[in-house]
């Protein structure tokens, strides 16, 4: 299939294989698009290396927290792209108090570095998607975790994803009469770095194992990507301000099943 066939797509949040971010990369590639990924200093050499395996030879730099990384990265995809198709975000960090331990106890500098990383930097690129965006419109879709109730863990993560929920909203309401689309995939939890930092994962692997009415597979990336593929696409365009779930349907389950 080629969906995404002459699209240039920005993916953010390529660090590792294992990422949900490098599944949709290589999805939206296999679907005829046009990839550039982003990374941090930092993780650089192994976004480099994830490229390298998806045959991808643009690695941008940005840094969310950073307004003016957003600037270079507007004005270096203006410069050799001309134009952006869609854009994914898949950028989330919270310091370890503002994840573990007591909700109460994380500090303010801690909730705002998770607010900044994991919320309004997506509105930062839509942004950037806005100004690039061609006359046919384009889509910005993030990863999400439900945030319509507390879970036994991920504290203010929680609370950061419930802001990301809103603001897509809103960034959907303002940026409709652009055709640009804004919406989130709320994913089951999978096995990925990301993970590996939120205390107690595997409460929530018991909690799918019991709930979710399909069968959950932790390991399984590619459910994910196909859903943001498809709110890329034209398949998807009357979608926007959706939270799209991708979890094997816990969401819609009250009780334990099992």
């Amino acid at each position: 299939m080629t969906i995404l066939e002459g699209r240039t797509l920005l993916i953010t949040g390529v660090v590792t294989t294992d990422s949900i971010a490098f599944s949709v990369a290589r999805r939206a590639i296999g679907f005829g698009a046009d990839v550039v990924l982003t990374a941090l200093d930092r993780d650089r050499v192994r976004c480099e290396q994830a490229a390298s395996e998806l045959g991808v030879l643009d690695v941008f730099d940005l840094d969310v927290t950073r307004p003016a990384d957003f600037e270079r990265l507007e004005q270096r995809l203006r410069a050799e792209r001309g134009h952006l198709d869609g854009a994914l975000h898949a950028v989330a960090f919270a310091p370890r108090d503002a994840l573990a331990g007591s909700f109460l106890a994380a500090t303010e500098g801690s909730v705002a570095q998770a607010f900044a990383t994991s919320a309004y930097s997506f509105a930062s690129l839509a942004r950037v998607l806005a100004s690039l965006a061609p006359d046919r419109g384009a889509s910005l879709v993030g990863l999400d975790f439900d945030a319509a109730a507390a879970w036994p863990v991920y504290n203010w993560m929680g609370v950061c994803k419930s802001a990301l929920e809103s603001i897509n909203r809103y960034v959907a309401r303002d940026l409709g009469a652009k055709g640009i689309r804004s919406n989130l995939v709320a994913a089951g939890p999978l096995h990925t770095r990301a993970a590996n930092g939120i205390p107690n994962f595997n409460r929530l692997l018991s909690a799918w194992e019991e709930r979710a009415p399909l069968a959950w597979d932790p390991t399984d990336n590619a459910p994910v990507a196909d859903a943001v593929c498809f709110l890329m696409s034209d398949l998807g365009r009357a979608v926007t301000g959706e939270i799209l779930h991708v979890d094997g349907g816990y969401h819609a389950i009250a009780a334990p099943l099992r």
